[in-house]
């Protein structure tokens, strides 16, 4: 898998957590843990793709 690939597949994660987030937060008693998981999960993979000199 070249760089670009996995920086490729680490963004279409991060897209598919804030979509997971969006939904959490849309239910009519959202679960705190599981959204404070979700976003941790998130910024993980936010800073894994800043170590590649990309914004994400």
């Amino acid at each position: 898998m070249s760089m670009d690939d996995h920086v490729r597949a680490l963004r279409a994660k991060h897209a598919a957590l804030d979509q997971e987030i969006d939904e959490e937060n849309q239910r009519p008693h959202p679960d705190d843990l599981h959204l404070a998981e979700l976003k941790r999960e998130k910024l993980r993979i936010k800073d894994e793709i800043a170590k590649f000199g990309t914004p994400a």
